[in-house]
């Protein structure tokens, strides 16, 4: 089945949300390389680059839910456009830093936390805008162009981002995503919609999140979702590792096409998931492709070479499309539209705990043993976690769409 462009030539509001988002996050994805390349380079030390991802948890869990609270309280599209603006400037701060004689680390570090934070609450705005701004008939066109839109930058970014730091360095990939800030901010300008959220009560922003948080404990299939998803990213994500690997394969380039690898596989996935819709038991499709992401990634303890480890990547990516794919079914099922930022906020904590988590347990592992040890035990212990949420939370396992 082929990918359905028609919200981009319906939908004006759409499509300028479209494009602007399209061309920042490839932005980002360049400097989600080029930061950990940049602290490896400066420290030689996995670890450190594993540390990273903890500094960047902090803001996601402090201000998650507060993220979503205000997308379902504030005109989206300012909140967008004041997201971008401030993650425009953290860009900037990157360059003044890389242009240093000796790059300061603990500025990267801040600078990584400081821009989650402002992701905490950009991610539940766009999430709750998208939807006012088609009809329903066309949700299901514009997430498999969400897909598209993030699998391509995923793939793009990471190779773009190492070939210009191959080229010109940090300072230069850290210029370019900032320019694609601006992209950003004037498609929002360009957007006659103002899309403020429809609530009749008046609550205030932790009253908000205490209602969202009462939702959740009432689905034993929106818990699932969380746990599994957190589980196997925690014990299984390789990412840390990347720079490191890369050392022997080709430096900064290698390092981008293993980013890139994850992302081709997904939107490989993508193309061909058409099948999914028929689907049914959803909760149990997770974690069994929860678990395939973990084998793939036991696979890459076990090669030398640049070629299989990006095969082994592009499975664990395909793996991992399908697990969102079947999870974010599920959260369109069971959330009611009112609460959608909010837990566009809970769904935002729990896709990026386990990645952060997972960085700073692969980095370490590999400082303290080897990175075959890491990427080995991490993957065994993935496919041991998730089995035992299989048999644990019954409810998801059991969930079946309606």
């Amino acid at each position: 089945m082929l990918l359905d462009l028609s919200p981009l030539r319906k939908y004006r509001d759409f499509r300028l949300l479209f494009i602007g988002q399209a061309v920042s996050f490839f932005g980002s994805m360049m400097t989600y390389v080029a930061v950990p390349y940049q602290v490896y380079e400066l420290t030689k030390s996995s670890w450190l680059v594993g540390l990273i991802s903890v500094a960047q948890l902090l803001p996601v869990l402090l201000f998650g839910l507060l993220g979503g609270a205000f997308a379902d309280s504030l005109d989206r599209r300012r909140l967008l456009i004041v997201a971008e603006s401030l993650l425009g400037v953290g860009a900037l701060a990157l360059v003044a830093n890389a242009s240093l004689p000796t790059p300061s680390v603990a500025a990267i570090f801040v600078l990584s936390a400081a821009m989650q934070a402002v992701n905490a609450f950009h991610r539940p705005a766009m999430e709750a805008m998208t939807q006012k701004l088609v009809d329903a008939k066309d949700y299901a066109s514009i997430g498999a162009l969400g897909s598209l839109r993030s699998s391509g930058g995923a793939i793009l970014g990471p190779v773009a981002g190492g070939a210009l730091m191959a080229w010109g360095g940090t300072r230069l990939t850290f210029t370019v995503d900032a320019a694609t800030y601006l992209v950003a901010v004037v498609s929002l300008m360009l957007m006659r919609a103002t899309v403020a959220p429809e609530r009749k009560e008046k609550l205030n922003q932790f009253e908000m999140i205490g209602e969202a948080v009462a939702f959740v404990k009432t689905r034993p299939e929106l818990i699932g979702t969380y746990v599994v998803d957190i589980v196997a990213m925690t014990f299984a994500f390789p990412v840390a590792l990347f720079p490191q690997m890369a050392q022997g394969w080709g430096g900064a380039k290698a390092a981008g096409s293993l980013m890139a690898a994850m992302s081709f596989g997904a939107l490989v996935m993508s193309a061909v998931s058409g099948w999914t819709k028929a689907v049914k038991r959803r909760g149990a499709a997770v974690c069994l492709a929860a678990g395939f992401w973990g084998l793939a990634v036991v696979g890459l303890a076990f090669t030398d070479s640049l070629v299989v480890a990006c095969a082994l990547l592009a499975l664990a990516g395909a793996a991992d499309m399908l697990s969102g794919l079947f999870r974010q079914v599920i959260w369109n099922e069971t959330i009611p539209n009112e609460m959608r930022g909010r837990l566009s906020g809970a769904e935002m904590i729990s896709y990026m705990t386990g990645p952060l988590l997972g960085n700073a347990r692969a980095g370490w592992m590999a400082t303290t043993w080897s990175l075959p040890v890491s990427l080995g035990v991490g993957g065994v212990l993935c496919v041991a976690a998730v089995s035992a949420c299989a048999l644990i939370l019954r409810g998801f396992w059991r969930y079946r769409s309606a």
